[in-house]
């Protein structure tokens, strides 16, 4: 990950809205751009903070893309910016956000800086954070009894139900040893802290 400002790769096979994605990010992150998915593996490297990935691409498809992202090990958070609405299947792909295009400026940003935040966190967090993102788009996408059918959706809900009983956990045997209000005061924050 870079020690300065984060760096983005944007993957968009539409040059202008790859341009337009580059100039709305470019006074808070170091930008790459990429016109299609094997130029992005190209172009991909373990000061890849963040990929802003496109689904629907002519020479490698977004989701083929983000499998070799995965499958190389690089550690950054992958958000797909694309048109594909989605469905069931975006519960085993190993993206950290989704956003259906048109995208505002706002919400870019936010993602980005939202999925900047998650990498000062451990592995299980940023799992929660996937999962929980994966969950909220497939509610707003989907009616409840096609959610009640679908078996990979609750094995997602199970699964997301069992990483916050393991955070709770951890969070209150820290707290019970005083582990929360030591970490505030060694970072300059409160540090009484109530339950």
């Amino acid at each position: 990950m870079s020690a300065e400002q984060p760096l983005v790769l944007i993957v968009e096979d539409e040059p202008d809205l790859a341009d337009l994605y580059a100039t709305w990010l470019r006074n808070d992150y170091s930008v790459r751009v990429a016109y299609g998915g094997r130029e992005a593996l190209d172009k991909l490297d373990d000061e890849v903070d963040v990929v802003l990935l496109d689904r629907r691409m002519p020479d490698l498809s977004g989701d083929e893309a983000l499998s070799e992202i995965r499958d190389r090990g690089f550690e950054c958070r992958v958000a797909m910016v694309t048109a594909v609405e989605p469905d069931f299947d975006i519960i085993a792909m190993g993206f950290d956000d989704y956003l259906v295009k048109p995208v505002s400026r706002e919400a870019l940003t936010e993602t980005v800086s939202n999925l900047i935040l998650r990498n000062a966190y451990d592995v299980g967090i940023q799992d929660l954070f996937s999962l929980a993102s994966k969950k909220a788009l497939l509610e707003s996408e989907k009616d409840e009894a096609a959610l009640e059918e679908n078996e990979e959706y609750q094995r997602l809900t199970a699964r997301l139900n069992e990483l916050r009983r393991e955070l709770d956990e951890t969070l209150g045997q820290l707290d019970e040893t005083e582990g929360i209000s030591a970490v505030y005061r060694d970072i300059g924050g409160e540090a009484d802290i109530d339950n």
